[in-house]
């Protein structure tokens, strides 16, 4: 018996298992839908879609560098229990997400196979397992290098700097830098990397707050309040107004390690963008990115 592409369609719309599953259901069902149900509910797959609503807390964020050291990804894959994330499966899997999705040009080329994966290890385990979110930074022709971080799989940070030179980049003083950096935005959290990187609404809205906060004051007392006010914002908020979690006095900031650093390579760095994501933050609403 034949079958149509609006069938796979339908079967997969019905049961939640891979368009590869769907195909090679009805091929063995010659055709027959639901004969092709039966055979997918008993390989577990039609139970991936049953699973879809349930709260994906736990998981994994990894990080991975490609070879070439020019290309870095970051990847969060979510399951129900901490006990599934600790098994050999489920760390395998992110391990062949975050390697596709590194390895792909574009993102969308390999999605299909990711599902796929994703749906065999659903019917395995028996929880349902989202890839929540993953990006990938290309330094393509700049010169720069990465800095990555994980703690405890629960905390992912990728950060990326630029050089004046390539050689710059392989130096140990540079690698040392940008893995301390790695640790710093895993403990600080900033959301900017620099104040020239908030935008003017949401500054106007913080200075609007702390004119609400000092309401009655003559106004240049109001004006010098609000400038303290806006620069404890930006060494809050902004990585390299931060404090460095490794300075043992606590007095230097991120952009003096940097300077450092570039004085002893002989050039210039400049961190120029980072990810830190933090196993379930902000679920379900959309996860936030610098």
């Amino acid at each position: 018996m034949a079958y149509t592409a609006e069938d796979v369609k339908r079967l997969r719309e019905l049961t939640g298992a891979g368009m590869l599953d769907c195909k090679k259901a009805l091929d063995k069902a010659d055709g027959n839908f639901d004969k092709a149900v039966e055979i997918l509910r008993k390989q577990g797959h039609a139970a991936a879609a049953k699973r879809a609503e349930r709260e994906t807390a736990e998981g994994m964020v990894e990080v991975y560098m490609h070879h070439n050291k020019r290309m870095g990804a970051l990847v969060e894959l979510n399951c129900e229990t901490d006990f599934v994330a600790r098994t050999d499966d489920f760390r395998a899997l992110v391990e062949e997400t975050g390697s596709l999705l590194l390895k792909a040009s574009d993102p969308s080329a390999v999605t299909g196979r990711i599902e796929e994966m994703i749906k065999e290890k659903i019917a395995k385990l028996g929880e349902n397992i989202v890839l929540r979110r993953s990006e990938k930074f290309d330094l393509a022709g700049a010169a720069g290098g990465f800095g990555s971080y994980i703690h405890m799989d629960k905390i992912g940070v990728l950060v990326e700097a630029l050089c004046s030179q390539a050689a710059h980049a392989e130096t140990d003083a540079f690698r040392t830098m940008m893995k301390d950096l790695a640790m710093h935005i895993a403990a600080s959290n900033p959301t900017y990397v620099s104040r020239e990187s908030v935008s003017q609404d949401v500054l106007l809205r913080e200075k609007e707050i702390y004119r609400g906060q000092v309401a009655g004051k003559p106004a240049n007392v109001i004006d010098k309040i609000v400038d303290g006010k806006v620069e404890k914002f930006y060494s809050d908020v902004c990585l390299v107004d931060q404090i460095f979690v490794k300075d043992p006095e606590g007095k230097k900031k991120v952009k003096d390690i940097v300077a450092e650093t570039a004085k002893q390579v002989g050039g210039e760095i400049t961190i120029r963008r980072f990810l830190r994501f933090q196993l379930g933050e902000g679920q379900p609403s959309e996860p936030a990115s610098c």
